[in-house]
C-alpha cells in the first residue's frame, strides 16, 4: 500500500531547536529545562502539573475543574503553586503593604471583621496577577524547551496568538511525557 507523508506534519526532532538534547529521561528532563529557564524547579512542578491534568489528547485548557468551578488553565496553575509562596518574606511584605494601603484610605472600616476580609480579598487578587504572570513565564521557558506547545482556544475560533477572549490550552509533549511517566 502507498503511504502518502503529511507534508506539513513535523517530526518530533524537526520541533525541537537543534541545540537541546533527547529526552528520554527525569535527569535528562530536568537538565534541559535549567538550560532554559532561570527557575527549573518552578518549571518542572508547573509541567508535572500538566501532564497529570492532561487528557486522552495530552492538553489542558483552557478551563480546567477545580474546586471553585472551572477555571482558565493559568488561574488553576497559580491556585495549585500557591502554597509554595506562604512562607515567603515577600509575601509578609506585600501583605503588609496591603493593610497599610487599606488604612490609609479615607473611609476605612471600623469593624475588623470586614478590614480583614477585604486584606484577604486584595492579597488574594494580587497573587493571582502575579502567579498568572509567573505560570506565563514558565509556560514560554518550557515552549522554548520543546516540552510544551501552547495554543489559544475560545470566542471564536482556535487561534495561535492570544486574545479576543481566547485562553491558553497547554499540550505536553511525547517526549516530556514519556519522560515524566516513568517516574
Amino acid at each position: 500500500m502507498f503511504h502518502q507523508p503529511d507534508l506539513f506534519e513535523q517530526s518530533p526532532a524537526a520541533s525541537r531547536p537543534p541545540s537541546l538534547p533527547v529526552t528520554s529521561a527525569l535527569p535528562d528532563l530536568v537538565e534541559r529545562i535549567s538550560t532554559v529557564s532561570k527557575r527549573p524547579r518552578y518549571a518542572l512542578l508547573v509541567l508535572k502539573l500538566i501532564a497529570q491534568e492532561a487528557g486522552s489528547n495530552d492538553s489542558v485548557g483552557p478551563y480546567v475543574g477545580s474546586g471553585k468551578g472551572r477555571v482558565p488553565v493559568r488561574d488553576w496553575l497559580c491556585q495549585a503553586l500557591a502554597p509554595l509562596a506562604q512562607r515567603d518574606c515577600r509575601r509578609r511584605a506585600m501583605i503588609d503593604a496591603v493593610h497599610a494601603d487599606l488604612m490609609s484610605r479615607p473611609g476605612n472600616m471600623a469593624d475588623p471583621a470586614e478590614v480583614e476580609r477585604q486584606l484577604e480579598q486584595e492579597v488574594q487578587s494580587r497573587i493571582l496577577r502575579s502567579g498568572r504572570t509567573n505560570v506565563s513565564r514558565v509556560v514560554s521557558d518550557l515552549v522554548r524547551a520543546g516540552l510544551l506547545r501552547r495554543h489559544y482556544q475560545g470566542y471564536r475560533v482556535d487561534h495561535p496568538n492570544r486574545g479576543a477572549q481566547r485562553e491558553a490550552v497547554y499540550t505536553i509533549t511525547p517526549e516530556a511525557k514519556r519522560a515524566l511517566q516513568r517516574h
